[in-house]
């Protein structure tokens, strides 16, 4: 904020989070700004095409009627509460997302601004399901400037250097992906083409397969591994049956980007864990998501989990190769060839489903053991490469965000006076128009 100059005097706010405010500024709560009106249920309106429907993790269906037609800052009221939304469109929200119905003479835009900077945490209610009341909401203080047309500015400011902001993390973010495009390249053709470009090649009688090299062996999923359901009898386990500490019961939220992790991680206990019949994972397994978002393959490796099994939910199922293939397999999942066999094969008209014979009969080829050693170690040292370069992006969108939010925060709470600031395009035209006279 360096290059942005200070108020030429403050004053003491008496509000621990906001500190000293400019001279000219005064405190008030959200209700002297905005009303905050309650969701409704969405079910008898709900249809294909329409107005949004609005929850507080962003929309996700259409209403027939709107709810309200004015610009709305929509505040969580359970579930993702940290996360203000503006619109200025119709819309309908539903009742885990309160609207507001602004003041006359205050801006939404201005508002949303305002409500990034709320310190959510001082007064969510629940650590299981985060939430806010009404009450909460309509009490939290801010510093304002009283006068309308200051407000307007820091509007504008925020608008314009937001924008910006927002424009770099896009094109990191595109970088990411191109990134991640080459990556799934290079080890497409490593797995079904080899390291070698000289090696005779041979017709694998697959179609998105192509030529292999002439000494790799094409077989089935089935003749490499062993596939294994989910127990999904009687005893599998519910909600009731968490624990704080016990045996890992894994989803496919687990899966992210090829790896296991313990995000959000379910836990249940031993005792009924042993009362479990199949899916009970071992080092080395391999875990494929078969039900709804397909796919996903990642591996369970006891040293990484801190644990030597685990269980799977109903929407996975357990690959567990023969001999030393899971690592090399666990790449194939990676590459283009087997994406291709997972559009093809998928069923289910809503939702996409695999099962154990559609997995089985997917096409693998398999290099000799030696061969597929240089194969492992040659991606081993890529995928470093590309973690790597992938992790400075995600820095840099990270200082970025960081970046935005502290501009929010300083220009909404005066650390920052942007009065005389000018539109860069605006700026030019004066300058332009002042060279001409």
């Amino acid at each position: 904020m360096a290059k942005y100059k200070a108020y030429p005097e403050y004053k003491d706010s008496g509000v621990e989070w906001l500190g000293p405010i400019p001279k000219s500024w005064t405190v008030c709560r959200l209700k002297n700004l905005a009303t905050i009106k309650n969701g409704q249920d969405y079910k008898s309106v709900q249809t294909e095409d329409g107005y949004p429907v609005m929850g507080s993790g962003g929309q996700f269906t259409f209403a027939s009627k709107f709810m309200y037609d004015k610009p709305s800052v929509l505040l969580g009221r359970k579930g993702t509460i940290d996360k203000p939304l503006y619109i200025n469109e119709p819309f309908w929200t539903v009742d885990t997302m309160y609207y507001t119905e602004l003041n006359e003479g205050f801006n939404a835009k201005y508002l949303h601004y305002l409500a990034l900077t709320i310190q959510f945490s001082r007064y969510s209610t629940n650590t299981a399901l985060p939430s806010m009341t009404q009450e909460h909401l309509s009490n939290y203080k801010f510093s304002v400037p009283k006068a309308e047309s200051e407000r307007k500015k820091i509007t504008e400011f925020l608008d314009l250097e937001t924008a910006k902001i927002d424009n770099l993390i896009e094109k990191q973010q595109q970088l990411i992906e191109l990134l991640k495009e080459k990556r799934q390249a290079v080890i497409s053709h490593a797995v079904t083409k080899g390291l070698n470009p000289d090696v005779p090649m041979k017709d694998s009688g697959v179609e998105w397969l192509g030529d292999v090299p002439a000494h790799w062996t094409v077989t089935k999923v089935k003749n490499v591994c062993y596939l294994i359901d989910g127990d999904r009898g009687v005893n599998y386990p519910n909600e009731s049956d968490y624990v704080d500490n016990g045996i890992p019961f894994f989803s496919s939220k687990n899966i992210t980007d090829f790896e296991l992790t313990t995000n959000n991680l379910s836990y249940i206990s031993t005792a009924k864990f042993n009362s479990l019949g199949r899916g009970k994972l071992k080092h080395n397994d391999l875990i494929i998501t078969v039900r709804g978002t397909i796919g996903h393959v990642a591996k369970f490796d006891r040293n990484i989990i801190g644990c030597d099994t685990g269980f799977i939910n109903a929407q996975m199922m357990i690959m567990r190769p023969k001999e030393m293939l899971t690592q090399f397999i666990l790449l194939v999942s990676e590459s283009l060839y087997w994406k291709q066999q997972l559009n093809v094969s998928a069923y289910g008209s809503t939702v996409k489903q695999l099962s154990n014979e559609v997995i089985g009969n997917f096409k693998i080829c398999l290099p000799p053991a030696e061969e597929l050693i240089a194969i492992e170690n040659y991606l081993d040292s890529l995928n470093k490469m590309y973690s790597k370069l992938i992790g400075n992006v995600l820095h840099q969108i990270e200082l970025m965000q960081e970046r935005r939010t502290a501009l929010i925060s300083a220009a909404v709470t005066g650390k920052i006076d942007v009065r005389d600031w000018v539109a860069p395009d605006t700026q030019e035209a004066e300058e332009s128009q002042e060279v001409i006279a």
